[in-house]
């Protein structure tokens, strides 16, 4: 629900601190709600995230969006454009204050030729990425809507970040009506009395 790569993340950092890359790696910060990679538009940076959570999704032509995932420390995005040399697949936004390496396209690029362990990183967390995605779609065809959501409020409550009902609705693919419905039904079943700060979200959520 949350991926995360520390592996990614303590190599960038080492990399960036030790080989003096300031000149080919930016470190750069970004407000929640801001969209730094966009769909359909050239990749120029990759970014590594180093702190903070951001949503990736996929607008569709009838205005709804799909999320495909939540990404926190470590996690790589706009490498497959890089790769292949094509426009963004998806949108990336923070959802909190997100601070990340951002790489330049080139120079991306070059440390995949150039750099073993690099590569070899990259290359797992790709197959990783891979693996589930594959367990995502198990889950949602095992699993109720009211047990996704529940994993939602507990995602929010552990990593003190608050996502919107749409947001919540996008990444479980149902629509805002599906959800109220669906959280209707998970208040009516579960007793959230010894829990202050679940009970706050869903009273947040109405």
């Amino acid at each position: 629900m949350l991926r995360t790569n520390l592996t990614f993340l303590t190599f960038i950092e080492r990399f960036y601190a030790e080989n003096n890359q300031q000149k080919n790696i930016n470190l750069k910060s970004f407000p929640a709600g801001f969209r730094f990679i966009a769909q359909g538009e050239k990749i120029r940076n990759i970014y590594i995230i180093k702190d903070g959570i951001t949503k990736c999704f996929i607008s569709e032509e009838n205005g709804k969006n799909f999320i495909i995932e939540f990404l926190g420390k470590g996690e790589v995005v706009g490498e497959l454009e890089a790769i292949k040399k094509i426009d963004c697949l998806c949108n990336v936004e923070a959802i909190s204050e997100v601070t990340a390496y951002a790489i330049p396209d080139h120079f991306f690029l070059k440390l995949t030729e150039e750099n073993t362990e690099f590569t070899k990183i990259l290359l797992q967390e790709l197959s990783t990425r891979i693996i589930q995605t594959s367990s995502r779609a198990s889950f949602q065809q095992l699993y109720t809507l009211e047990y996704g959501l529940m994993k939602l409020l507990k995602l929010q409550k552990d990593e003190n970040i608050s996502v919107s009902k749409e947001d919540m609705a996008a990444y479980l693919g149902i629509s805002v009506r599906s959800f109220n419905r669906t959280l209707k039904q998970l208040k009516a079943k579960t007793n959230f009395s010894e829990d202050d700060d679940l009970k706050k979200l869903l009273e947040r959520l109405g």
